[in-house]
């Protein structure tokens, strides 16, 4: 009894540094075990993991906006946040615009998603979307730094609690999404908002309605619009939805910031 106590933390802690080496481009362990099963267990730490990227982020915000114009200390941190995750979440955003864009059947959008080549879709994705969070992080002004870390944790929440709504499609076997896509366990939904949802306790009341608003009617219009496109997600699927709805909360948050 003593002895399996003593190995939780262990495989916890394996467990977090076996998302973060997934999700990240941070370096973990090299001895940290690998499975299927194992990274299937691993995704109860994807919003933890967000949180210390977003925590990342925000460090580089405020040491570089000590030196230089904030705006360009902002553009140098959503950079950082492309080389920590090795544009993880931006070539799920730039794929899924390409496939669901240009394709008409099921087999040809996933086929499309497949191609490592970015077209006109996924392009004007990209820059639109990185754009508009430069934007709106610059106007946040101070309170850019608090909503990078948040909303890093919350969209990446959001966007794997998809996984529990709707089947995994894909086109072959050599999906490189497919580790994550199968056997989530529902109590790993538990532990993904169990470290993200109590941190709203520190902004005001208001603004945390209005982001878990957000979050519910992002989560609900990715579910009917990939139900209809795909009948169900790839990873560049849950790449995508974690970059709509990171956009849609910081919009959400500069809404609100205005306003008082």
């Amino acid at each position: 009894m003593i002895s399996h106590v003593l190995k939780w933390p262990v495989k916890q802690w394996q467990l977090f540094c076996l998302a973060l080496s997934f999700f990240s481009r941070i370096p973990v362990p090299a001895s940290t075990p690998y499975s299927p099963e194992l990274l299937n267990q691993s995704s109860r730490y994807l919003s933890l993991v967000g949180l210390l990227l977003g925590a990342l982020q925000a460090l580089v915000l405020v040491t570089t906006a000590q030196l230089l114009p904030f705006s360009i200390a902002v553009l140098l941190a959503l950079m950082a946040g492309l080389v920590l995750t090795g544009a993880f979440h931006e070539d799920g955003l730039a794929d899924t615009a390409d496939g669901l864009g240009g394709g008409l059947s099921l087999e040809r959008k996933l086929e499309i998603m497949k191609d490592s080549r970015v077209g006109t879709y996924g392009l004007v994705a990209l820059l639109s979307v990185f754009l508009i969070k430069w934007q709106s992080l610059q106007a946040l002004e101070t309170e850019a730094i608090w909503a990078l870390v948040l909303v890093a944790g919350l969209s990446r929440a959001t966007a794997v609690s998809v996984t529990f709504v709707l089947p995994y499609q894909q086109l072959d076997s050599l999906s490189k999404t497919k580790p994550i896509a199968t056997s989530l366990q529902k109590r790993a939904l538990l532990w993904i908002w169990l470290f993200v949802v109590p941190l709203l306790y520190f902004v005001p009341l208001s603004l945390a309605l209005s982001l878990l608003a957000t979050l519910a009617l992002s989560f609900t219009l990715l579910f009917f619009y990939y139900r209809s496109q795909l009948q169900g997600y790839t990873g560049d699927l849950l790449g995508a939805a974690q970059q709509v709805t990171e956009l849609g909360l910081y919009l959400v948050w500069l809404i609100w910031w205005r306003q008082q």
